[in-house]
């Protein structure tokens, strides 16, 4: 069993003694190696990726989310206040996440981490998972599989589903406190390839595939303190921000409730000239657009006034 840890707790199972066998065990997440998750080197970051400058959290650190630059401030639709963090460029083509349930009533498996196989820096990562279940029997035991290996190699039953979840790998000790709807903040942990790998979730809204099956978008407006094409410009400059204050002036085009909404978000960047112009969606649609749909980035919103 792939780098597995026994457990010598309840897990431990006696009841196939009666005819000799030995009972299957579940690996003890408590006790499993944690993975090292850096979100930022050059395999993994795209607007964000650490530099002697930047200041961005060292490898494996813990990320304190509520600072900057990963929370910002910006605009809805109707010129409200929002808030969202910033969990830069991610694909349209969802990963997938196991999820264990058992056959026939599709119950999930008590105490069971759910398994993912992609990691940020692995090709085809990406915050936003395609919920898939895999089907397993009444015998078995929770965290007998800990990989995706291990599903291929037993033959489980695998199911793809519509749904979609936006669960943000990070290190471990990293914090996220702010939610919609009450969501807990809590890090969840998982099962990457026998070890285990933490991850946020944010449910500020209920997400499904495109029927083409990818994760759809929605449009957001931003400026920079400098305008792409000139030096230092774009991302590197920051965003503008009204005077003494985070306040900026990106403006989302949905917020989550209303149709079309999607944390992740097409963007459009505007000439800062039309900044003082811009203060909500409709303002936002006659401004200057210098590059449009120029990434596609996870910001899940987690604060509408």
């Amino acid at each position: 069993m792939h780098d597995q840890v026994r457990s010598l707790s309840a897990l431990l199972i006696v009841t196939a003694a009666a005819c000799g066998d030995e009972a299957p065990v579940g690996s003890d997440p408590d006790t499993a190696e944690v993975m090292a998750i850096d979100r930022f080197s050059a395999a993994a970051g795209s607007l964000m990726v650490r530099d002697d400058a930047n200041g961005l959290p060292a490898a494996n650190a813990p990320v304190d989310l509520d600072v900057a630059p990963f929370l910002t401030t910006g605009l809805g639709p109707d010129g409200q206040t929002v808030s969202y963090y910033n969990f830069d460029v991610q694909p349209t083509a969802p990963a997938p996440i196991y999820v264990f349930v058992r056959e026939g009533d599709g119950t999930p498996v008590e105490g069971q981490l759910n398994v993912i196989d992609v990691i940020p820096g692995d090709d085809g990562y990406n915050d936003l998972w395609q919920v898939t279940r895999v089907l397993v029997d009444d015998a078995y035991v929770a965290n007998e599989v800990t990989s995706r290996e291990e599903i291929v190699a037993r033959g489980l039953t695998v199911e793809a589903t519509d749904t979609l979840v936006d669960c943000p790998v990070v290190p471990a000790g990293s914090t996220a406190t702010r939610r919609l709807a009450d969501g807990d903040p809590g890090l969840v942990r998982g099962w990457y390839r026998g070890q285990i790998a933490s991850y946020f979730h944010f449910g500020e809204a209920p997400l499904v595939t495109t029927a083409g099956g990818l994760v759809p978008t929605s449009p957001i407006y931003v400026t920079f303190n400098v305008n792409p094409g000139a030096d230092g410009g774009g991302p590197p400059s920051g965003f503008v921000t009204e005077p003494g204050t985070s306040q900026t002036h990106n403006v989302i085009a949905s917020v989550p409730g209303e149709p079309g909404y999607s944390p992740l978000w097409a963007v459009n960047i505007y000439d800062n000239a039309d900044f003082d112009a811009v203060a909500d969606l409709d303002t936002a649609l006659t401004a200057n657009v210098l590059v449009p749909y120029a990434a596609m980035v996870n910001c899940p919103v987690v604060e509408v006034e």
